[in-house]
């Protein structure tokens, strides 16, 4: 099961980088903001997890810039999550389905006109 919060350690042994790294990247990437607790620990969430390993692989395996990580990273949360294609079998009900209200929708328009 994964945890709700990891400490600073954890993330720079998921991600492979120094504490000190996870700071920088903290002051550099807006989308990096981890909670701070009473004590001023930070603690980041699962998807903090993401954003970290998602900029390590822009910065060390892509060999981007830091303005083109940013850049990217932003082009990324405008556009969204990617879509993902669904394959259906040609005689599947669905696609027969889809097909009957394709043409149910061709009457209609054709009725407006």
């Amino acid at each position: 099961m994964e945890k709700e919060y990891y400490t600073i350690g954890e993330i720079g042994r998921i991600a492979g980088v120094k504490p000190h790294v996870l700071r920088y990247w903290e002051r550099e990437f807006s989308l990096l903001r981890p909670i701070r607790r009473a004590s001023g620990h930070r603690q980041f969430t699962r998807r903090d997890v993401q954003t970290v390993q998602r900029i390590r692989e822009l910065l060390y395996d892509k060999r981007f810039t830091l303005e083109g990580a940013k850049k990217s990273l932003r082009q990324e949360t405008r556009r969204g999550p990617s879509q993902v294609s669904l394959e259906l079998d040609g005689a599947s009900a669905a696609v027969h389905v889809l097909h009957e209200i394709k043409a149910e929708l061709k009457d209609i328009l054709e009725s407006l006109r």
